[in-house]
């Protein structure tokens, strides 16, 4: 359940960055003065944001991929963040089962996402799982 803040904490700053240009720090850390979390919390979305400003380039060349004939500019910034932060998970985070990655990006898409998010952000992260984790091409940091 703390995992799960986490990544809606992070989903929030991602989409932040996207709207104001904000670095990871700073977003995430204006956000908790106004609205504190713990700090478990707090770690696993820095963890998160880090990770995925760093690999970002690589994650959505996987998503794209994935996505065959959708380029990531016509993506929702909501299926788009939540695409990285499962891509992510299921790619560096060797301590996230790749079915748990999958379901709460899933949940992440129904939550905060439109109509067929859902749907559209399990097929993507589906494909991804297939092409490289099942090839043994997991990562870790």
């Amino acid at each position: 359940m703390r995992r799960r803040k986490a990544r809606e904490l992070a989903l929030k700053m991602l989409y932040q960055m996207e709207l104001n240009g904000d670095d990871a720090e700073t977003a995430l850390r204006r956000y908790c003065e106004i609205f504190p979390y713990q700090s478990d919390i707090v770690d696993y979305s820095r963890f998160l944001l880090v990770g995925i400003t760093k690999h970002q380039q690589q994650l959505d060349g996987y998503i794209e991929k994935a996505s065959e004939h959708w380029k990531l500019s016509r993506f929702t910034y909501v299926d788009k963040n939540v695409l990285r932060i499962g891509a992510y998970e299921l790619l560096f985070s060797p301590d996230v089962p790749p079915k748990v990655a999958i379901d709460e990006a899933i949940e992440m898409g129904k939550k905060f996402g439109g109509e067929d998010s859902s749907d559209f952000i399990n097929g993507i992260l589906d494909k991804i799982l297939r092409e490289h984790y099942e090839k043994g091409i997991r990562k870790e940091e």
